[in-house]
């Protein structure tokens, strides 16, 4: 079973895109698999409900309700997201992030939203 990482920005696109994340996986993903978050990304998020502003705020309190409504497996992680992400995406997990500079140091494949709708595998 291949594992999903969502990256803090792919939860965040739920509320600020009006994203339908899992309906989307469901469609693009002829595969068994599961998804994960690491631990950071839910760090990451409470830091962004607590220093940011209206929009953000929200969209990091509604990531962390579905993080916990969908009792989404966290990962352990330590030190810098974006590291662990990479590091997970030289070991062969598909990770789910918008970050430009994210996704020029992953390994391929990996997940990307387009068009602020759809999610595509980018090979």
């Amino acid at each position: 079973m291949k594992r999903i990482i969502l990256d803090t920005n792919a939860l965040m696109a739920i509320s600020e895109f009006k994203l339908k994340l899992f309906d989307e996986l469901e469609v693009i993903c002829d595969f068994n698999y599961e998804v994960c978050i690491l631990e950071g990304t839910v760090k990451e998020l409470n830091k962004i409900q607590e220093e940011q502003r209206m929009k953000y705020k929200r969209a990091a309190k509604l990531a962390l309700g579905i993080i916990k409504v969908l009792k989404i497996k966290q990962i352990p992680s330590e030190g810098h997201v974006d590291d662990a992400l990479v590091e997970h995406s030289k070991k062969g997990d598909l990770v789910l992030t918008q970050d430009i500079g994210l996704k020029r140091r992953l390994s391929k494949p990996y997940l990307t939203i387009r068009q602020k709708k759809k999610i595509s595998i980018v090979n």
